[in-house]
């Protein structure tokens, strides 16, 4: 069978949905193999993936692709510079030890693909990105770390560029060790990069054109495929906990933040309950990193406390989706057809945020930072409100669900996996 390697880095929201891709490729008759953290060795083994180790905590190191920014890093630009540096520089050698002699195409995730460029170069293999978000420069919007406003067409791409520029000044240092290391010549981010670009190396992005069109601007070979979704059983079944407090009652609105918010679950939990409450609604709070949970609340009867649940199988359950925006939990609230209080923190999130209130299946983005005592109690009740009530917010959802049943997005990769491995 074919070997392929597939790597991934970062937060769960980061690495889940190639868990699905890998799954679809082992189902074609490939030998796949999902090479990310530690902490996701069991998600990638239940899929019938082979695992292979990269180094790094995600959880004290985000990645440096421009999707998100280092947890806990100090604030000021240069100190999370450092650390996206560090965080990469280890990165890369645990790159060069999952790739083998044996392996004949690497797919490659936004983090790890200035990285594996290398390991291609080396090996003589060809590759392919699989990228969760836009990076390439475009007239149609500026880059998803700008937070979503737009600078005009001109503004939009001069902005696209420079921030290409900067993710080449993240692996400048991690480029030069892992060159040496793997005896190619000496050449930078910037040199590799645009010998790929002008190559014209195929990049499949794996979100839906029914919240983010593809840009007329591109060159060819970026795609936009539609989602990729995390692995889970077929018969997977929610747990009966959340089974049994689902059927006591109308649909609730879940709320989450995944790996965002680390350390303040105590704060936010009592927030949400709080604004569950004002607005009349039943809730399902997801721990996440932030270890959310009502466990503060007294009497917190109409609200559950959850650890990991699909969100394929959860949110079609519920009456609205309440979450920071990362790329993943967006898809998963679409999907679902419910929808979306956005409440995002950084990096992308902003820019996803924009894109559901734009689609008209969200309401206003609620900004995390205003979060925060009885203002943010009524802000969040209120959003609430809003999400929970008005039909035209539900049935634009419905019409969004709807589209996205209609696209395979780990299909097309199979098939264009299929066309390089024949190639």
């Amino acid at each position: 069978m074919p070997k392929i390697l597939l790597t991934a880095a970062g937060s769960y929201g980061d690495v889940a949905p190639y868990t699905g891709v890998g799954a679809r490729l082992r189902a074609a008759g490939h030998d796949v193999t999902l090479a990310t953290h530690d902490a996701y060795e069991p998600l990638v083994r239940a899929a019938g993936l082979e695992f292979r180790r990269l180094p790094a905590d995600p959880r004290g190191r985000r990645p440096a692709d421009g999707t998100a920014a280092p947890e806990g890093a100090p604030p000021g630009r240069r100190a999370l510079m450092r650390r996206a540096a560090a965080f990469v520089e280890e990165l890369g050698g645990g790159m060069a030890d999952a790739a083998d002699d044996g392996t004949e195409l690497l797919l490659l995730s936004a983090t790890t693909a200035p990285l594996g460029h290398h390991l291609a170069e080396a090996h003589g293999i060809p590759s392919l990105g699989l990228f969760l978000v836009p990076q390439a420069p475009t007239g149609d919007f500026a880059p998803v770390v700008s937070g979503g406003r737009s600078l005009g067409r001109r503004g939009n791409r001069a902005l696209g560029r420079l921030s290409l520029r900067v993710i080449d000044r993240l692996y400048a240092g991690a480029t030069r060790t892992l060159r040496a290391r793997l005896g190619l010549p000496p050449a930078t981010p910037a040199t590799v990069r645009r010998r790929a670009e002008a190559a014209g190396w195929p990049v499949l992005h794996g979100f839906s054109e029914t919240l983010l069109p593809r840009p007329a601007d591109w060159r060819a070979g970026l795609d936009v495929v539609g989602n990729w979704w995390p692995w889970h059983a077929p018969d997977a079944q929610l747990p009966p906990a959340v089974r049994d407090f689902l059927a006591a009652g109308p649909p609730p609105v879940f709320i989450g933040f995944g790996s965002m918010a680390g350390g303040e679950g105590e704060r936010l939990g009592e927030l949400a309950v709080r604004a569950l409450r004002r607005a009349g609604v039943r809730g399902i709070l997801q721990s996440g990193w932030a270890g959310l949970s009502a466990a503060h609340a007294p009497g917190a009867d109409d609200v559950l406390t959850v650890g990991e649940v699909p969100h394929a199988l959860l949110f079609p359950h519920t009456a609205a989706v309440v979450h920071h925006c990362g790329a993943g939990t967006t898809a998963a609230g679409l999907r679902a057809g419910v929808p979306t209080v956005p409440v995002p923190v950084t990096a992308d999130q902003p820019f996803w945020a924009a894109r559901l209130a734009a689609s008209g299946v969200a309401t206003a983005p609620l900004p995390f930072a205003h979060l925060t005592g009885e203002t943010g109690v009524a802000r969040l009740a209120h959003a609430l409100t809003q999400a929970t009530t008005g039909p035209e917010r539900h049935t634009r959802a419905r019409a969004a669900a709807a589209r996205l049943a209609t696209e395979d997005g780990t299909g097309a990769v199979a098939e264009t996996v299929d066309r390089l491995m024949s190639s």
